[in-house]
Formats: structure tokens, C-alpha cells, sequence
């Protein structure tokens, strides 16, 4: 009997190791999935953490403040085009074509008055002359198209000038009236340049620099801009500086007018 009792102890234990093992499987399953739980939220964070660097870059600073690319600046259509030479053959032939009329005018003094009834006398005496020779050898006439100047986009036009001279005014009457030193400031500062350029040349020649700069600056902005940006944001910082000196020291003693106050209150 006390041999039978030994040899059944082996598996009476071997059976509570198993129980035991279970149980401790369980535990340690149960501790496991607690560890990925405890995981998961420090996961989650990293991964909240990843978009900082696209808020950051969203937070550049450009110039004038823009928050668009400078195609969407310039309105995104075909003037757009032109300007950022996304068409080198048409801006080539738009600049070339200034560049002759800047010629003609400018260089050899030619007169508008004359270059215009010159080209038409050209062309009517061309067409009258092709169409009566067609008669002689049996040929069809030139095809001379109609043109009409269509309505929708000259009146798109106008309406554009009207609202565009219409804030113009509206600022000059806001500036006159004492409201905005600032704006009054700029204001006399550009035109004072604009007198001092427009008695270096003529307007034709103002216009055609002009013109000349808006098809290079732009595209040369537009692909230097990340080495632009940073420079024009120390020179706009310097800028505000100093003009905060000018306003502590001469614009602040300078008595404010009525309108000025009665906007305040």
C-alpha cells in the first residue's frame, strides 16, 4: 500500500504542475496583452508627434505675406503663364514684341499716329491689290475674316478698372482726411520716387521697364524663393525697427486729428 501511495504521488504532482503551468500561462498572456495596452498610447503619441514638421512648414514666413504660390498670385491663368515663362515661346514673343515697340518709339522716334495709318495703309493696299488681281488669273479671293470686338470680356475689363480706381480713390480719400499716417507716409514716399524716375525718362520708357521687370522678377523670385524669403524677412524685421524708433521719437508727438479719435471711441 505505502508503494502503491509513493508511485501515485509522481502523478498527482506532474497533474498540479500542469494546473499550475495553465494558470501561469494565463498570467503571463494576460500580462502581455496589459504591456501592448500600456504600449499602444505611447505609439499613438509618436505617431500625434510625426506632423510637427508640416506645421512648421506651414509657418514659413514669405514674402508681402503671401500664403499662395506665386502662379496663384499673378491669378493662375494664361497671364500667369506668361509671366513665369511656363510657355517660353509666347512670353519670348510677348517681350520681343515690346522690345520692337520700344524701338520704334523710343529709338527711332518713330510717332504712334504714324505707325499706325503706315501699317494700315500696308494692309489695305496688300488686300485691294490681291483681290483684284484674283479676277486676272482665275483665283479665289483673299479670305478676309470679320471682326467683332466681343462685349462680355471688354466689359469685364471696365468693371475690373472701375473697382480697381474706385479703391484707389477711396484711399486717397481715407489718406486726406487724416485717418492713416502710415498709409499717408508710403503714399508720399512712392509717389516722391515715382517724380524722381519719371524725370530720369519718358513714360514709354517707365512702361516698357516696367514690363521688363515683370517678366524677370517674378520667375526668378519663383525659384529662388526659399533664399529670398529668409533675407526679406531680416530686412522687413530691420525695417519695422526703425520705424518704431520714428514712431516713438517724431509720429507719437504728433497731434492726432478728430476723425482719428472719434474711430477709437
Amino acid at each position: 500500500m505505502a508503494e502503491h501511495v509513493e508511485n501515485s504521488d509522481p502523478k498527482g504532482e506532474s497533474l498540479m504542475e500542469k494546473i499550475a503551468d495553465k494558470f501561469h500561462g494565463d498570467d503571463s498572456s494576460s500580462s502581455s496583452e496589459s504591456d501592448t495596452e500600456t504600449k499602444k498610447p505611447v505609439v499613438k503619441s509618436e505617431v500625434e508627434a510625426e506632423p510637427e514638421p508640416e506645421t512648421l512648414k506651414n509657418k514659413v514666413w514669405r514674402l508681402f505675406g503671401r500664403e499662395k504660390p506665386v502662379h496663384k498670385v499673378f491669378g493662375g491663368g494664361k497671364p500667369a503663364d506668361v509671366f513665369l515663362w511656363r510657355n517660353k515661346k509666347i512670353s519670348a514673343t510677348v517681350l520681343g514684341g515690346a522690345t520692337a515697340i520700344w524701338v520704334l518709339f523710343e529709338l527711332l522716334e518713330y510717332h504712334l499716329l504714324t505707325l499706325i495709318c503706315h501699317i494700315l495703309i500696308i494692309t489695305l493696299a496688300v488686300l485691294f491689290l490681291w483681290s483684284n488681281a484674283t479676277t486676272f488669273i482665275n483665283k479665289k479671293p483673299p479670305h478676309i475674316p470679320e471682326v467683332h470686338l466681343p462685349e462680355g470680356p471688354i466689359l469685364q475689363v471696365a468693371s475690373a478698372l472701375r473697382i480697381e480706381i474706385n479703391c484707389a480713390l477711396d484711399l486717397l480719400r481715407e489718406i486726406a482726411s487724416g485717418r492713416e499716417l502710415k498709409k499717408f507716409l508710403a503714399v508720399i514716399a512712392g509717389l516722391w520716387i515715382l517724380s524722381i524716375v519719371g524725370s530720369w525718362c519718358n513714360f514709354l520708357t517707365l512702361f516698357y521697364i516696367s514690363f521688363v521687370l515683370l517678366h524677370t522678377i517674378p520667375v526668378l523670385y519663383e525659384k529662388y524663393e526659399d533664399k529670398v524669403d529668409p533675407l526679406a524677412e531680416k530686412a522687413m524685421h530691420e525695417i519695422k525697427k526703425q520705424y518704431a524708433v520714428f514712431d516713438a521719437k517724431v509720429l507719437s508727438k504728433i497731434p492726432r486729428g478728430p476723425l482719428k479719435d472719434k474711430k477709437k471711441d
